[in-house]
């Protein structure tokens, strides 16, 4: 059995993976971690005092994910990271520390296989097209933006071209912002957040006389939970770095 503590617990994401975890018959959750409850671990240092971990998912806050994962790493613990916000430098420093420790460690923008896949599918579509953009659609209480989804996308998109604004004119922003951030070769990302949505993503590419939109829609934050267990499953039994669930499937 894998032994699975769950980090941010008491959150929407955290409530799902513990769910998840527990019916999973290879897997046995030992440890709910979250600051916010008088039934869980308040830090992942109290639950390792106690529990014996293998494995541990991160589904907490921006803020806190990287001192989080440099913890882990540093005692041994294997991480698989669902919280986005990652700067790429601190993604290295991870890395780095990671393979110097020879502790496993998976970072996913995204835990659905259908978004995977999209961000597949964009790829490859990049080596065809010029010009791209990227909109991603979140609820309103998503603290970072853009989305780690449309980042690791745009990134993925980048490998197949040095730019994908060809034949753009010049551009005046009459309001700041207007035209998105502008993410590696170039490509725009737009982030929208709002009420009702769960997590959106649209890749635009466009050509002379066409235009292509490749779109994936999570509207149930279990479509992420097979992924999550993929993760924890694989990372279990290796010790290596992974940045992306693309890698696995």
């Amino acid at each position: 059995m894998i032994k699975v503590a769950v980090c941010g617990a008491l959150g929407k994401m955290g409530k799902e993976v513990c769910s998840a975890v527990t019916n999973c018959d290879k897997m046995e959750l030992v440890a709910r971690i979250d600051i916010a409850g008088s039934d869980t671990y308040q830090s992942i240092d109290d639950a390792a005092r106690v529990c014996d971990i293998d494995v541990l998912v991160d589904f907490t806050q921006p803020k806190s994910i990287f001192e989080n994962a440099k913890y882990c790493i540093n005692n041994g613990i294997k991480i698989v990271i669902g919280t986005t916000g990652l700067s790429d430098d601190e993604i290295s420093y991870l890395k780095n520390l990671s393979q110097e420790k020879n502790v496993g460690c998976f970072i996913a923008p995204n835990f659905s296989i259908g978004a995977v896949l999209m961000m597949m599918f964009a790829k490859q579509a990049a080596k065809y097209f010029d010009n791209a953009e990227i909109i991603e659609f979140h609820h309103n209480q998503k603290k970072d933006a853009p989305s780690g989804t449309a980042i690791k996308t745009a990134l993925m998109m980048s490998e197949e071209k040095e730019t994908f604004i060809k034949n753009n004119c010049a551009e005046t922003e009459t309001i700041k912002g207007s035209r998105g951030g502008i993410s590696y070769h170039d490509i725009h990302i737009h982030s929208v957040r709002m009420p009702g949505y769960v997590a959106s993503q649209e890749v635009l590419l466009g050509a002379d006389g066409q235009l292509l939109k490749i779109r994936h829609d999570s509207m149930d934050r279990k479509c992420y939970m097979s992924g999550v267990l993929l993760a924890v499953e694989h990372i279990s039994d290796k010790n290596d770095f992974i940045y992306g669930l693309e890698n696995i499937i």
